[in-house]
């Protein structure tokens, strides 16, 4: 038959279209084969264990494989690879998906034929071992909770290797025109921190407005009003370093108009340089009542500054010509009213003669043709080997806010009380608890550096708040252990100059740190004996001048302190009325807003 008829002839019925090949082999039944079972259908009995993993509907609800409908003679012993890989290589089946739970215990069967009767057992004492070891590992990754941001310590081997030198505050106080801005003129000339193309414009530009002498205090007095009136508004600072410490000046200003400038400048200090003129009439107009001298030392040590370096200047002018007698004079009338204030004379002060308008004494010795009586060391010499106070780097850190700005973002200065700072940490501002991160740290120098220390002075940029947000006194602190606020503590106070007696309900303005906040006296608490020390029963209706008591102070607002026993530098303070300072104190005791009174 040909292929056109198979074409064009509809077949009558489904075997007319078959064509028979007649030269294919003859059929040959083979006896050793087993017998062929498609897979959708049940298996024999002896088939059955094999296909019990995977007889849970799976055979049942897909097609036959391809590999066994082309399966050969040859190859119908091996079923169960081609199974194995069924099973593997292919999603489950909806059936498995949607077994119920009364099928559950089909897959239990299986194992139970291997084992011998006591095996049963043993899976079952196995399950809770593995359900039990099950939750041990879950509560391991809840143990790690320490967030890397919150980290703000600098490593020693950091510190160490940016910080080789020592970093020393340096203020310089005095009476008005006893020469302190010239003296740091000096130094920052004789360190090389000033170069000499800019002290010839600074001696020309002093020329030409009358002001010949004044041109080294110009390195400090920046303004337009410092420079016109001869007078330092602002405490200044510079820099300069030498071969053992690197320094910052802070530049006071003696006049007593801006004595709570001069107040900021302590509270960051580290050691003071009181500059005492020695031409006939300056000293003693500094030293008697009104003049400066007094209120600046005494300001200085309850500002936690103990380490007091008094010059007497001028020692070259024509009323002095390096007198030993005047000088002598000068030292005798100080000594008493320093010790009286609580300086250590063997210690805690020393004496020199210098010059700071022509550098004697300085830098270098003093030329025995110049002044044959005087065998001490230089000033920098002096500073150089000057013993400080422990600083606490590992301590939560403290930084009061002295100044603040924009400048690509908010920036804030201050010196780090306690602690220390690295790049990228997360800190607290206090009192209004602001997370903020530390985008940039910067030297005195404006290089950026990547951590800082206790004792450095430093500008932060900020992210996370902004400028508006920050006060002068407030205080970056650590996230872990934030510094304390409060509106109300108690307090020893020591009346050092009033005229009329000081009862409960009493306001003045309080100077702690930076900060600047007043304050009311609302409750006398004890009198304190000045001899024995002792505190009285009674509270005592007011005190007076050279009294000292324990007081209740509130202030206006929240105010970042801490207690004298933690925290010297953040536990004193001053109070001043009228344009004076009219006592001094430490904080005993801190009340929160939640306790009785």
């Amino acid at each position: 038959m040909s292929e056109q008829n198979d074409n064009t002839t509809p077949p009558t019925n489904k075997l007319s279209g078959l064509n028979l090949n007649p030269n294919a082999g003859s059929f040959i039944p083979r006896v050793a084969a087993k017998p062929f079972v498609p897979s959708w259908m049940p298996q024999p009995a002896a088939a059955a264990p094999p296909a019990a993993p995977s007889s849970s509907g799976i055979d049942f609800n897909r097609p036959p494989p391809a590999a066994v409908l082309n399966k050969s003679a040859e190859t119908a012993p091996a079923p169960a690879p081609d199974s194995s890989a069924i099973d593997f290589n292919r999603p489950p089946p909806a059936a498995v998906l949607n077994k119920t739970v009364e099928t559950a215990p089909a897959p239990a069967a299986a194992p139970a034929p291997k084992p011998a009767s006591p095996a049963p057992k043993a899976p079952v004492a196995e399950a809770p071992k593995k359900k039990a070891e099950a939750p041990k590992p879950a509560p391991a990754p809840a143990a790690a909770p320490a967030p890397v941001e919150e980290e703000e310590d600098v490593d020693q081997e950091t510190l160490d290797e940016f910080f080789g030198k020592e970093h020393v505050n340096v203020i310089f106080i005095g009476h008005v025109d006893a020469g302190k801005s010239t003296m740091g003129g000096r130094i920052l000339e004789a360190t090389g921190m000033i170069d000499k193309r800019t002290l010839e414009k600074y001696e020309k530009d002093a020329k030409e407005v009358g002001r010949d002498s004044w041109w080294l205090s110009w390195a400090l007095d920046t303004n337009a009003e410092e420079r016109a009136k001869g007078k330092t508004v602002e405490c200044g600072r510079a820099y300069f370093e030498t071969d053992l410490r690197r320094y910052t000046i802070l530049d006071a200003p003696g006049h007593k108009t801006y004595v709570p400038s001069m107040i900021g400048g302590a509270a960051q200090a580290d050691c003071a340089v009181l500059v005492i003129s020695a031409r006939k009439g300056e000293f003693e107009t500094g030293f008697e009542n009104g003049g400066q001298t007094r209120e600046h030392a005494q300001l200085a040590k309850s500002g936690g500054v103990n380490k007091l370096v008094v010059v007497i200047n001028k020692m070259d002018d024509p009323t002095v010509n390096w007198s030993k007698e005047r000088y002598d004079e000068c030292v005798s009338k100080l000594t008493p009213f320093l010790k009286a204030n609580g300086y250590n004379m063997k210690t805690d002060v020393v004496f020199m003669p210098v010059s700071g308008f022509t550098g004697a004494n300085i830098k270098k010795s003093l030329d025995a043709k110049e002044c044959d009586w005087y065998k001490g060391p230089s000033l920098l010499d002096y500073l150089d080997q000057l013993k400080m106070a422990e600083r606490k780097v590992g301590a939560p850190l403290r930084m009061p806010i002295s100044e603040k700005y924009k400048d690509m973002g908010t920036v804030v200065v201050g010196k780090i009380e306690a602690g220390s700072i690295k790049k990228g940490a997360h800190l607290l501002m206090m009192p209004n608890s602001a997370k903020v991160e530390v985008q940039a740290i910067f030297n005195e120098l404006e290089e950026e550096i990547p951590a800082a220390a206790v004792g450095d002075n430093i500008r932060l940029r900020l992210r996370g708040i902004e400028e508006e947000d920050i006060m002068i006194g407030f205080v970056l602190c650590s996230p872990k252990n934030p510094i304390h606020a409060v509106s109300r503590f108690e307090a020893t106070l020591g009346i050092l100059d009033h005229k009329n007696i000081i009862c409960a309900g009493y306001t003045a303005v309080l100077h702690i740190h930076n900060a600047i906040e007043e304050i009311t006296l609302s409750a006398m608490l004890h009198l304190i004996d000045k001899k024995t020390g002792r505190k009285s029963k009674r509270p005592p209706q007011f005190l007076k001048k050279g009294q000292q008591g324990i007081v209740m102070i509130e202030t206006g607002g929240p105010l970042c302190v801490e207690t004298f026993a933690d925290s010297p530098r953040m536990g004193r303070f001053t109070l001043r009325d009228e344009g004076k300072t009219i006592a001094i104190g430490k904080i005993t005791k801190l009340h929160y807003d939640n306790e009785k009174a």
